[in-house]
């Protein structure tokens, strides 16, 4: 069937999008079953306190990069540089002190971390980055993020039947992106190289192309938490990046 005018480029647009963005997400890879592994990590006896003004584990050089106004942070915590197992963990300010609200098992890029992303490198970038705009397949489930209901977010079926519902809900992180846009925005303002559609989707139980997964309540409860008027950020990478 022909399309004409706006209608018919919007409609292309978001074809291209879904495509570039879900290969460059999640495609192919490894199987398994969710982890889900919601929880909170208990502190060992005489380890020294951590300071409340600061995200733990984050050192001087991201710490610095998180912004004053920002009063919700999701924090990645990779397990190691080449890693794909990671913990993510949602803090919230209270006065000037950083609360613990939840934590999650989860999975970043099948090749661990890097600090100079590229398209196809298979490995999540490290760093602090914004979070702006929220969709996925399923409706929205209450998000307060803008949320974009559609089937164009869904994974194609020739990838492992366990990845079927990866982007059944997708919180887009706002690296090589333009804010304000679906996630399935295929802009990338920095240039194609440096990859994009790096996101928080839903996990299929081992690592992604780049993005960082984790369970379906998981991504359920950051989307109706994570409130634009807080601010949110994502404080990503793996520990030795971060500590720095």
């Amino acid at each position: 069937m022909r399309m004409s005018g706006t209608m018919s480029m919007r409609t292309a647009a978001v074809g291209a999008a879904a495509l570039l963005l879900l290969t460059a997400c999640g495609g192919g890879g490894d199987s398994g079953g969710d982890k889900g592994g919601e929880g909170k990590r208990t502190q060992h006896s005489g380890a020294s306190a951590p300071d409340p003004t600061r995200i733990p584990k984050v050192g001087g050089a991201l710490q610095s990069r998180i912004p004053a106004t920002a009063r919700q942070v999701v924090a990645v915590y990779g397990k190691g540089v080449n890693s794909a197992d990671s913990t993510v963990v949602l803090y919230t300010k209270q006065g000037k002190s950083w609360e613990r609200t939840r934590s999650w098992a989860a999975h970043n890029g099948k090749r661990g971390w890097t600090t100079s992303h590229h398209e196809g490198d298979k490995r999540s970038p490290v760093g602090v980055y914004t979070l702006s705009d929220a969709g996925g397949v399923l409706p929205d489930p209450g998000a307060r993020l803008p949320y974009s209901a559609t089937r164009s977010f869904a994974a194609p079926h020739y990838w492992p039947k366990s990845h079927w519902t990866d982007f059944n809900y997708v919180i887009a992180i706002d690296y090589n992106r333009v804010k304000g846009t679906s996630p399935l925005d295929p802009t990338r303002p920095e240039g194609q190289r440096k990859g994009g559609s790096i996101w928080l989707h839903m996990d299929h139980g081992s690592g992604t192309s780049g993005c960082v997964s984790l369970s379906k309540s998981g991504m359920e409860y950051l989307l109706k938490n994570l409130d634009p008027k807080q601010r949110p950020v994502v404080v990503m990478g793996d520990g030795a990046h971060l500590a720095a």
